[in-house]
């Protein structure tokens, strides 16, 4: 099975940048359904895409972009991470924060940073466009 992602090349300027309008359409394009995964959450289904499937997307569609981890907080008994997506575009460095927040007590896979930055990654990427099809399933 490979995880290669498959997309029609836009055309890019003289610096092998595109406008941020063109990035964020193939990013909003559905997601293979071979990516995505579904796991049960208080009493519903939810789908969604693995971190590591989050980074292949943004390799690419929008190559060159960058992730920072802004601030890492407790609160009360959550973890709470903060980060930053740069994009480089047509119009500058355009960049998105989100925070992820873990169980401090973490009882599944991985632990609350990892599992808290995890989460900020996939919905920083979602106010790009990607995979914000999912969320919006009612």
């Amino acid at each position: 099975m490979s995880n290669v992602v498959s997309i029609e090349k836009q055309p890019e300027s003289s610096n092998g940048l595109r406008s941020i309008k063109d990035i964020i359409k193939d990013l909003s394009q559905p997601i293979a359904q071979k990516h995505l995964r579904t796991r049960k959450q208080g009493g519903a289904e939810l789908t969604y895409i693995e971190w590591h499937t989050a980074v292949k997307y943004l390799d690419w569609r929008c190559p060159g972009w960058s992730f920072e981890v802004r601030a890492v907080q407790e609160i009360g008994d959550k973890c709470v991470v903060t980060v930053r997506l740069s994009i480089p575009c047509l119009e500058g460095i355009v960049w998105r924060e989100a925070t992820g927040q873990e169980d401090m007590a973490c009882k599944g896979y991985g632990d609350s940073s990892s599992n808290a930055e995890a989460m900020a990654l996939k919905r920083a990427a979602a106010k790009f466009g990607l995979t914000i099809a999912l969320y919006e399933k009612g």
